[in-house]
């Protein structure tokens, strides 16, 4: 499959690319400074920036699917929603945010008041992103949650996938790796068990 990966250089983005290239998919990673990507058999790099919206399009057309793991900097989904709609690709795959999920006592996790402050702009972004989502009826998208928790950890393959409510272990801790995290989102990416609605993973 032709996959464009739109932010392929922060942490997520740079296992999902891992993922995609190991399981042989061909790549194009589209990034502010293509020079300080890997040069990889199946990996190009193309410089674009989904601020200019036209541009990016242009890199975009002519793939499969589209990924997109771009930081949730406030007024970005709208601007990346509208990059992928003029690339004229129906499959597109969202990093999303933890926040808009139901935690166990039902309220939303970011509506947790111990949640610093400068943390919710972005955290309220990813929502915003699902929202516009949902309201679509162009894409064939999917927006993937992480656990509330996700860091550098092991690649085990073994971990829950759920909808709308956090995914978390016996003693409430919900949790994912980077790099299992990549391997549900390459898994969705094949399989296309998640169109056009929201999931989310854990241990």
């Amino acid at each position: 499959m032709k996959v464009a990966l739109i932010g392929a250089t922060g942490r997520i983005g740079t296992r999902i690319t891992v993922e995609l290239l190991k399981r042989g998919h061909a790549v194009t990673a589209i990034v502010r400074n293509p020079e300080k990507a890997p040069d990889e058999p199946n990996l190009r790099s193309a410089k674009g920036d989904v601020t200019d919206s036209d541009r990016t399009a242009a890199l975009v057309r002519g793939h499969d699917a589209v990924i997109s793991s771009a930081p949730f900097i406030p007024g970005i989904s709208a601007k990346v929603l509208e990059t992928v709609r003029k690339s004229g690709v129906k499959r597109y795959i969202a990093v999303g945010g933890a926040g808009s999920l139901k935690a166990a006592d039902g309220k939303l996790v970011m509506d947790n008041p111990q949640i610093p402050a400068e943390w919710l702009p972005s955290i309220k972004e990813g929502a915003e992103l699902l929202k516009l989502l949902k309201a679509d009826s162009q894409l064939d998208w999917t927006f993937f949650s992480p656990a509330v928790n996700i860091g550098p950890g092991e690649r085990t393959g073994k971990f829950r996938l759920g909808l709308d409510e956090v995914v978390a272990d016996p003693g409430g801790k919900s949790s994912i790796s980077y790099d299992d995290y990549a391997i549900a989102l390459v898994d969705e990416l094949e399989q296309g068990k998640h169109i056009r609605r929201r999931f989310t993973i854990g241990y």
